[in-house]
């Protein structure tokens, strides 16, 4: 039987920082070791395995085309490590550790304060690193490992990820308080013919459903005066610019009565988010992600009640 070389987990752990990112200087910084540190266990593990990783040239640090090879095994082989110490961990005092949590920018900051210290009490020992991104980017980021969990909507189908539904929020209609829909409770198809509709930036699902709804009521959207958020689309409204469909969720947390707005419903075309929360299917916590997706399940079908509508298992 032939020797396996000798790389440890350190070693991978130093070569994924440089791929990540194609530097080996802030590689050492984000590691918080020296640069000739670092230099000395890749060349350690480069010798171990008789092949360059990596290749220096003006644009920066790249990777060989096995360099390109091994950085998904590396990253499943740390993450089983991570794994197993949390098991170890958890079986001796309940879940715990930092987990990363990717979520969308238009709902992750309307729900979380509902759920999150909840959440905190019941798993005091673990924490969550929360960022905020959009949808397509999380579930790449899920893939790359940057993330451990992520909840977003509509997600597209990933053979490598667990996808758990947690809840749907309806879409609705927010228009300026003197405009002359805000006094209906819910309007068809004829009442929107010729409206101009604001919607966000590149925001996709969510732009792309908003652009559906308006090809089926007869509106426009206005390309001209796109919102960078929720919270600016709502001002744009405010000020007479154009009318928004809003989710459910953040119309709950945001908009009281008084300040310039009416929320209506649609009558012959409902339209929904679907809210879903998603791991690496060879995720070690994967038991901790299931409990986890059960437990906000409770916890929103309790705060948001009316609101959402909590998909059950």
């Amino acid at each position: 039987m032939s020797r396996l070389p000798n790389v440890s987990l350190r070693q991978l752990e130093y070569f994924i920082a440089v791929a990540e990112t194609r530097s080996f200087r802030r590689a050492a910084d984000k590691l918080h070791v020296s640069q000739p540190t670092l230099t000395a266990q890749i060349a350690s593990m480069e010798a171990a395995l008789g092949a360059r990783l990596f290749e220096r040239n003006r644009s920066g640090t790249t990777q060989s085309a096995l360099g390109r090879e091994l950085l998904p095994r590396a990253r499943r082989v740390i993450e089983e490590y991570r794994g197993l110490v949390d098991s170890v961990a958890s079986l001796i005092a309940g879940p715990a550790g930092t987990y990363r949590f990717g979520v969308t920018p238009t709902m992750g900051p309307y729900l979380l304060p509902h759920v999150l210290p909840d959440v905190h009490r019941e798993y005091a020992a673990v924490r969550f690193y929360i960022r905020e991104d959009l949808p397509r980017r999380l579930l790449e980021g899920l893939g790359s490992g940057q993330y451990d969990f992520v909840i977003a909507p509509l997600p597209a189908e990933q053979e490598d990820f667990t996808v758990d539904p947690l809840f749907r929020e309806e879409l609705k209609l927010v228009v300026p308080s003197d405009h002359p829909l805000a006094n209906r409770a819910r309007i068809t198809r004829n009442d929107m013919q010729g409206e101009e509709v604001l919607t966000l930036q590149a925001h996709d699902q969510l732009q792309m459903q908003i652009q559906r709804l308006c090809d089926h009521y007869g509106a426009r959207v206005n390309r001209q005066y796109e919102g960078t958020s929720l919270d600016t689309l709502r001002q744009m409204v405010t000020m007479g610019m154009g009318l928004a469909f809003l989710p459910a969720v953040y119309i709950h947390a945001e908009i009281r009565p008084g300040e310039g707005l009416a929320v209506l419903g649609l009558e012959q075309k409902d339209m929904y988010r679907e809210h879903f929360m998603m791991w690496r299917r060879s995720s070690p916590s994967r038991q901790l992600f299931r409990d986890l997706a059960s437990r906000l399940r409770e916890l929103i079908a309790g705060k948001l009640d009316g609101v959402v509508h909590v998909t059950r298992h």
